[in-house]
């Protein structure tokens, strides 16, 4: 979730296997103040849960049916 205005990350929810592999980077971000925007620009290795807090984040901007599992 984040915050119309600033768009600074509120929170988060993970629902998957290796949850805490994710959770632990959208902490920091709420913690530190990231917004989405920090987070599309972030980099985690490929093929990890981690990647998934990017993806998500980069949903915030981009019509989710034409993001692909390497969207840019």
């Amino acid at each position: 979730m984040a915050d119309a205005r600033t768009d600074r990350l509120l929170g988060a929810h993970v629902l998957a296997e290796n949850a805490g592999d994710v959770i632990h980077a959208a902490t920091l971000a709420i913690k530190f103040g990231l917004t989405v925007q920090d987070l599309t620009q972030t980099f985690a290795p490929y093929l990890t849960m981690a990647e998934g807090l990017k993806l998500a984040a980069q949903t915030f901007g981009k019509d989710v049916s034409k993001l692909s599992c390497c969207a840019a």
